[in-house]
């Protein structure tokens, strides 16, 4: 996967459609919802969130899973910054990201203010936010990361249409940017990727998935 953006079509002119994978971004029956049940309390968050806490992302998107729980944290008080690191091949520009997120009305403020100071590369310092867009195959930037998540978002494309982001060893690379007895979530319940995710060293879940989707997993590194 090269560096380059992301290519779209616009499903009823609202929902973003990956070109590239054939996929949209988002669950058709509630993006935000979606974020919520999936990453947010898949991961036991906000319950967890503390001074230094921090996310990494398998897949940016539309930067609706960063929104939430920057919204999330603001909302806990939790002190300092919460730090987020995503990791994505193929970045929308700001106007695409502007109109996949005016969907959302109730994270409009926190949008607006993300992309006044858009700047993939970089580290992005707002209120209550630390945030970093890696722009790049995971496969090949993941491994130099100097960091290590305390909760982990995994939300490329369906590993049938972007198998590349579900490689056992990028997993392998995410069981190692992982503290001790941090977690993942992820809307995907495929059994290669469980596999995949307990071969790297994390207990695996299966949960009740969002919308049409029966189940998702959640895992912890390290026994339960």
């Amino acid at each position: 996967m090269a560096d380059q953006s992301a290519e779209l079509d616009w499903k009823d002119g609202v929902v973003p459609v990956s070109r590239q994978f054939d996929d949209p971004y988002y669950s058709l029956d509630g993006g935000l919802a979606e974020t919520r049940h999936v990453f947010l309390n898949g991961n036991d968050l906000p319950g967890r969130f503390a001074k230094g806490f921090h996310i990494g992302e398998l897949g940016f998107g539309t930067g609706l899973n960063l929104l939430a729980a920057w919204q999330a944290w603001l909302q806990s008080d939790a002190p300092g910054n919460l730090r987020f690191t995503s990791f994505e091949a193929f970045p929308m520009t700001p106007a695409d990201m502007a109109r996949a997120l005016a969907a959302f009305p109730e994270i409009a403020e926190l949008a607006r203010i993300l992309l006044d100071v858009w700047s993939p590369g970089s580290t992005m310092v707002l209120e209550g936010l630390e945030f970093t867009l890696v722009a790049g195959d995971a496969r090949a930037t993941l491994p130099h990361w100097s960091s290590h998540a305390d909760a982990w978002f995994l939300d490329g494309f369906s590993p049938a249409k972007n198998p590349e982001l579900w490689e056992e060893t990028l997993l392998h690379e995410v069981a190692r940017h992982t503290r001790a007895g941090g977690t993942l979530a992820t809307y995907t319940s495929a059994g290669h990727v469980r596999r995949a995710l307990q071969r790297a060293g994390f207990s695996v879940s299966r949960q009740a998935g969002f919308g049409r989707k029966r189940h998702m997993v959640t895992a912890r590194l390290g026994p339960l």
